[in-house]
């Protein structure tokens, strides 16, 4: 067994990426604080081939050098767009027909390792700020909230942690692997 070079790894190009077929998922910031966080926002959904990332309120948009040092190039595949709040974001996303899913520890959130995604459905996972998590009013105009469950002391994840757990939770129980 060897470590794989990268050539052997088969990446896609970033036109390529372009035009490759997404994932029936885009990921939503809202008012991220951390630069580096959004730059990790992007590199994950570039790995997963996501819709879309939408940067909400306060959250840092590219280009940044903070964003970039984690994103690694990935502000230059994944499509993005600012939106002032997150309300107004996730208003237009359910309008397009998404399914918007704040993760989110709340009274009557469903636990990830129970929430089944409609394969044929497209979500918008929204990922909330460091101290405060997702606002009251987003979680208040989702359709459903997802929590993933945790073992230990600590109350929550990082986002970018959150994002890749849910974000390859989705991937697999939606059969997107299956197709590629």
């Amino acid at each position: 067994m060897r470590k794989l070079n990268m050539a052997e790894l088969n990446r896609l190009t970033v036109e390529e990426f372009k035009s490759e077929r997404k994932s029936p998922i885009v990921i939503v910031l809202d008012n991220v604080r951390s630069l580096n966080n959004v730059g990790s926002a992007f590199r994950t959904s570039d790995a997963f081939l996501v819709e879309k990332i939408y940067l909400c309120g306060i959250t840092g948009t590219p280009p940044h050098k903070d964003i970039q040092k984690t994103a690694l190039g990935a502000t230059e595949s994944v499509a993005w767009e600012y939106a002032d709040t997150t309300v107004a974001a996730i208003l237009k996303l359910k309008q397009e027909g998404y399914t918007v899913c704040p993760l989110e520890q709340v009274e009557k959130s469903i636990k990830l390792h129970e929430f089944l995604p409609d394969p044929d459905q497209k979500f918008a996972l929204v990922f909330g700020n460091e101290v405060f998590g997702v606002e009251e009013d987003v979680i208040k105009a989702s359709d459903f909230v997802i929590e993933i469950p945790q073992l230990g002391t600590k109350h929550s994840l990082n986002i970018s942690v959150s994002m890749g757990i849910a974000l390859w939770d989705f991937i697999v129980k939606m059969g997107i692997l299956n197709k590629k």
